[in-house]
């Protein structure tokens, strides 16, 4: 009798429940709590960021196949994975929506509260993957210059539209990070990164915690203007004496979006389909409510500051996610495995 196929699955990943269960025998574990022993029997695994698959996990299992329903891929060792055999696949700007959403909502937000007009405002973006350009695209059509830095891309691409690290920091009014964590970004953000920034300019982090040198930049927010953090060193055990620094804090949700995690799901079901040959499900996407959750298309065209703010915050209200953080930031792990996904905007 042949062998069923085995899949141990984060818990948290929606939209997953019933998928395979037609074609494997499914094991659903909070991600944080997949263990060498779930895994020793599977022969793939369907997570998200907080599983780390390395030797200690994998060392003595018969994993051939991981999908990560995200973006990043720092909980991944690859080595070891090559060395395996094993085929890692992550959801390429499944959340990229979601993450432009959040920044834009977070940057009129705190222009609004701390009554600063956004006059020929500049935004340096690092790191321009699927994450960058969809904050780019939003950001030229409301009308702001725009700084590039992303030198794997201008390596490839050539320098032009692009420039260095230090020439965006000195000439931006805003600073937003969407780089991969990998031993080139990380602490990247450091005394030397704010020491080159402009007074009063803002400093957003929606990409990974560890690209931020915290002590640095709580030694450097005096000089800053607003600080937007959504990812944090040591998660879920964060910096609250940062957290209390900073004018928005929220759980890493910034890519939480209904769509976002549809793309995630999505992402890594159809390739662990494919690694296995389940035909049934290479095309597969989860079903849902298009009325009630399908994008929301925004004409901002002519609106000024305060109109913009007003759209903004009304499809993403960001200051209730500030406020349920900082009521109690030991939750954080509950505070985004409970999230209500909120709807995308998109711009025509």
């Amino acid at each position: 009798m042949e062998r069923r196929l085995k899949i141990v699955a984060d818990s948290n990943i929606p939209f997953l429940k019933g998928v395979f269960e037609p074609y494997a025998d499914m094991v659903y574990i909070d991600g944080l709590n997949i263990g060498r022993q779930d895994v020793r029997d599977a022969d793939a695994l369907i997570i998200r960021t907080r599983t780390r698959c390395n030797e200690s996990l994998l060392g003595d299992s018969r994993i051939s196949m991981i999908a990560t329903a995200t973006i990043g891929t720092d909980h991944i060792d690859f080595g070891f994975c090559d060395s395996r055999g094993i085929e890692v696949h992550n959801s390429q700007g499944c959340n990229a929506g979601g993450v432009m959403q959040y920044v834009f909502s977070a940057l009129y937000g705190t222009a609004s509260r701390k009554s600063i007009k956004l006059d020929h405002p500049v935004m340096g973006i690092i790191g321009v993957g699927n994450v960058g350009k969809k904050i780019e695209h939003l950001a030229r059509y409301l009308g702001f210059d725009v700084l590039r830095c992303d030198p794997p891309r201008a390596a490839k691409e050539g320098p032009e539209g692009f420039c260095s690290l230090e020439y965006l920091l000195m000439n931006s009014t805003i600073v937003t990070l969407h780089t991969p964590l990998d031993e080139t970004t990380r602490r990247m953000a450091d005394s030397d990164f704010f020491s080159l920034m402009r007074p009063g300019s803002f400093f957003i982090n929606a990409a990974r915690g560890e690209i931020v040198d915290e002590a640095a930049l709580m030694e450097a927010i005096p000089k800053l203007g607003p600080v937007i953090i959504d990812t944090w060193n040591h998660e879920p055990d964060i910096n609250t004496a940062l957290m209390d620094m900073v004018d928005i804090a929220t759980p890493h949700i910034a890519g939480y979006s209904y769509q976002g995690k549809l793309n995630g799901t999505a992402s890594a079901v159809q390739a662990v389909a494919r690694h296995f040959g389940i035909e049934a499900l290479y095309d597969f996407y989860p079903e849902y409510d298009e009325k009630e959750h399908a994008p929301v298309h925004l004409d901002l065209k002519g609106k000024n500051q305060g109109e913009i703010t007003s759209v903004f915050q009304y499809n993403y209200p960001i200051f209730t996610d500030d406020f349920m953080f900082r009521m109690a930031p030991e939750n954080f792990e509950r505070l985004r495995s409970e999230y209500h996904y909120r709807r995308e905007i998109c711009i025509d």
